[in-house]
Formats: structure tokens, C-alpha cells, sequence
């Protein structure tokens, strides 16, 4: 592996745990209600998602990223249902 594959990897990892921790959505819960603030959701183009498409598909068997972008998806779907209440 060349030190650039390594350092691009490093980056992608860092984007999506730091894309993951500020896509959360946080609701507050009292006796009164709940108040509940819903992360907007980026909307990403065909060309950057079949780019991102190709770039997964060059990490290794076993990498522990595609883990974390189906996390990541489903906290995309739970802000977009959140955004709708």
C-alpha cells in the first residue's frame, strides 16, 4: 500500500466518524413535551455518490468503513423522518 492510499484512507475515516457525530439528532424529553432539533440533511450529486461508490469499493476486504457509512445511512433516514414530525 502506497503512503497515499494510507493517508487518503486516514482522511475518509475521519470524515465519516466526524459526519456521523454531527449528523445525531437530539431530543429532549420533559413533562411538558419534548423539543427536538433535527439535523438538516445533505443532498449529495449522482457523480459524488458514484464517486464515493468507487473509492469504497478500493478498500480492503474487511475494512470497518463500509460498517460506518451504513450507520451513517441510517441516521441520515432518521434525521429525514425526524424533519418531517
Amino acid at each position: 500500500m502506497t503512503s497515499n492510499a494510507r493517508c487518503w484512507k486516514q482522511q475518509l475515516a475521519a470524515l465519516v466518524l466526524v459526519t456521523i457525530w454531527l449528523s445525531s439528532c437530539a431530543t429532549v424529553g420533559s413533562d411538558g413535551g419534548a423539543f427536538r432539533v433535527c439535523p438538516p440533511v445533505v443532498e449529495y450529486s449522482r457523480e459524488f455518490q458514484a464517486r464515493a461508490a468507487e473509492e469504497l469499493a478500493l478498500l480492503p476486504e474487511g475494512s470497518m468503513i463500509p460498517e460506518m457509512l451504513n450507520d451513517y445511512a441510517v441516521m441520515r433516514d432518521q434525521a429525514r423522518i425526524c424533519s418531517h414530525h
